[in-house]
């Protein structure tokens, strides 16, 4: 089916030469900072006091587990949002209403690695709803909503190991997408890592976005053969309709891929029609595995989130549904797969490669009309390389990874090995222009470079070595960003900022489409939480047994109640605060002594609940922790504790 060559002997070649070109950038790098010395630099991405960023940046925290919010071109950083990991500073994980978001048929999950950052679409452009991004260890997809900046909802995915082509969307977000990285027994069973070959499955998820709310919900998956699916892109355009996914280790190895997954001349980008799958799945021809997973969504006006159960996934078999799925020879271990903003060229970047390989989406059709079928790998047709390809860019680089596009007819490709982008064009193969990045460049961004209609202007590497660029931190040093400016025809360097993290991918969008959308508090009259308390007359403690329920209000500057007697040893305190302001950036803050989860961090009109355990008698003060007016330091209440069965009848007060 393929020829086989040592390709490995390549890789470690490869490898070496990285690290020449590393030292070698490293001694230049003294010598020549790019354009940052240059004051015209400086002016492009000054943004003054008071004055807004052109765009939002969205940028992937890797193993924080976050998304970091960037304004462009100033790099200055807007937020962080807790998504995959528990983060201590807005409680998120900790408090009991976004407790369930962390949730899943492992148990209680409080970190992952967020790779793939994606968002929303509508016609092909991104249109300020969502973001979406997957969760790479324990398979997850995250629905960001950017009217509020908060995680959503968080689905998992069944029958999945590792979930690295995640979460690119069709052209209206009719699907968020997801493969599995790593092939696994489906359904999941004991058996010998030994028999891996033939009997290893991949699964590609198809999951469903309600248009009017975004909820998710596994719509479909379709079994795929035992090799590794790395990334994917949507069609669009006359290509809307297929998804692209890359794949390697077609060689189906279980140990030592490095050098047994690179022994293939070509792996395969793995086109899938999905409108066809939709029409078998219409007509009734799936089948209906047993697989637990968990859907958990955050509930904007009850303002906690709640875990829905599923026990089931409807799957399709390609060798059972023809028409779905068609194999692209694709040489080098593919990484990424990215689609131009007519969807006419799918390019794959074959990251042993110094070439590009760029399919024709029309020659693909035609390929598959003439049944000009190669070979064929577990049922799927392969189709034969030369009718699908369209072009080939001789780079000169090494190691390409990832492309984008300015929407003037220009590609940009990242290459790892040798640090640098390359801007070429599509239709002639031309490469155009090159600048180094500091260094190994993994991803890229354009503002909108993977839509219909990029915005275009910069260009954003995303690097993951940082040595001389920035001041040393010990043995771990800051990721990098590097703005480039592309609107002339030579790309120019004019910006450097850290990261948080590791920025694995990033997308933006202009910053009028989502600033206009930005919800500035929660109405109080429309909040429905179960423990909310609307105003300070309604404040009070109520105890059942040993659980206490804290009905507390903030605002400016105290507490109701601030004194609180009737606690003994061994209760379980839940003090559910509701801030009650009502303007935009008041939020107040809670914690009390020896609290062991965090604090609270409450936005105008929301409730959130801490739970407390004390572990001994005595006089315990809590407090608001957000600087919030100027009695912030007043702004405090006391807690009593009394031993088991000697406390005083529960006393709550404010002012007495």
């Amino acid at each position: 089916m393929k020829s086989f060559k040592p390709i490995w002997t390549m890789l470690i070649a490869a490898l070496l030469l990285a690290a020449a070109c590393t030292d070698t950038k490293a001694k230049k790098s003294s010598e020549n900072k790019g354009a940052i010395n240059k004051s015209s630099a400086a002016e492009k991405v000054y943004v003054a006091p008071g004055e807004y960023d052109e765009f939002y940046a969205f940028m992937s925290g890797g193993f924080s587990g976050q998304v970091s919010v960037y304004g462009l071109p100033s790099g200055r950083l807007l937020k962080v949002v807790p998504v995959f990991s528990v983060d201590g500073e807005k409680g998120y994980g900790f408090n009991e209403e976004t407790k369930p978001l962390l949730e899943t048929s492992h148990g209680f999950i409080p970190w992952d690695d967020a790779h793939h950052p994606e968002l929303s679409q509508t016609n092909g452009k991104p249109d300020g709803k969502y973001l979406f991004i997957n969760g790479n260890n324990t398979p997850r997809v995250a629905r960001i909503d950017l009217s509020t900046f908060e995680t959503a909802e968080i689905i998992e995915l069944p029958n999945a190991g590792g979930n690295h082509s995640s979460p690119f969307t069709t052209e209206n977000s009719e699907y968020v997408v997801a493969g599995t990285r790593f092939s696994v027994p489906i359904p999941q069973t004991d058996m010998s890592i030994a028999d891996y070959k033939g009997k290893f499955k991949g699964s590609l998820s198809f999951i469903s976005v309600d248009p009017e709310h975004g909820h998710m919900d596994v719509d479909f998956q379709v079994l795929m053969p035992g090799f590794d699916y790395d990334l994917a892109h949507g069609g669009k355009g006359k290509s809307h309709g297929w998804m692209f996914f890359t794949t390697y280790n077609t060689e189906e190895s279980h140990t030592l891929k490095e050098v047994n997954a690179s022994q293939n001349d070509k792996d395969y980008i793995a086109a899938i029609n999905w409108k066809k799958a939709k029409e078998y799945i219409e007509q009734g021809k799936y089948k209906e595995m047993d697989s637990e997973y968990l859907i958990n969504r955050y509930d904007e006006k009850k303002h906690l989130a709640e875990s829905i159960t599923r026990k089931k996934v409807r799957v399709l078999d390609p060798t059972e549904c023809p028409g779905v799925v068609y194999f692209l020879p694709t040489p080098k271990s593919p990484h990424g797969v990215d689609v131009d903003p007519t969807g006419s060229y799918i390019i794959g970047n074959g990251k042993l490669n110094a070439n590009l390989t760029v399919h024709s989406f029309d020659k693909m059709i035609q390929a598959i009309e003439n049944k000009s079928f190669a070979d064929e790998a577990y049922g799927i047709p392969v189709l034969n390389f030369e009718d699908v390809v369209a072009g080939t860019v001789e780079s000169g680089g090494l190691g390409p990874l990832h492309t984008e596009f300015d929407g003037e007819g220009n590609a940009y490709t990242t290459f790892f090995i040798s640090s640098e982008v390359v801007k070429w064009k599509l239709g002639t193969w031309e490469v155009l222009d090159r600048v180094p990045t500091y260094y190994s460049v993994g991803h890229l961004m354009i503002p909108g470079g993977d839509s219909k209609e990029p915005w275009g202007k910069y260009m954003v590497a995303l690097n993951k070595i940082t040595k001389d660029r920035y001041l040393p931190t010990g043995p771990e040093l800051a990721h990098s960003a590097q703005l480039y400016d592309i609107s002339g025809d030579k790309m120019e360097l004019i910006l450097d900022f850290p990261t948080i993290g590791e920025p694995h991918y990033a997308q933006a969008i202009a910053a009028d489409i989502v600033m206009n959308r930005s919800k500035k508090i929660y109405p109080l009259e429309e909040n429905e939480h179960p423990h909310v308390t609307k105003s300070e007359a309604d404040a009070r403690v109520e105890k059942n047994g040993n659980e206490v329920h804290v009905y507390m209000t903030t605002i400016r500057s105290h507490f109701a109640p601030d004194n609180i007697e009737g606690i003994e040893v061994g209760d379980k305190v839940y003090f559910h605060v509701t801030n009650l302001e009502q303007d935009w950036d008041v939020p107040h803050g809670f914690s009390v002594l020896g609290a062991q989860n965090a604090e609270l961090l409450i936005m105008p009109g929301q409730t959130e609940t801490l739970l407390w355990e004390p572990l001994k008698p005595g006089v315990f003060p809590f407090y608001c922790t957000d600087f919030c007016s100027a009695l912030h330091q007043e702004m405090q209440g006391y807690l009593r504790v009394s031993a088991k069965g000697n406390a005083p009848a529960i006393l709550a007060s404010t002012g007495d």
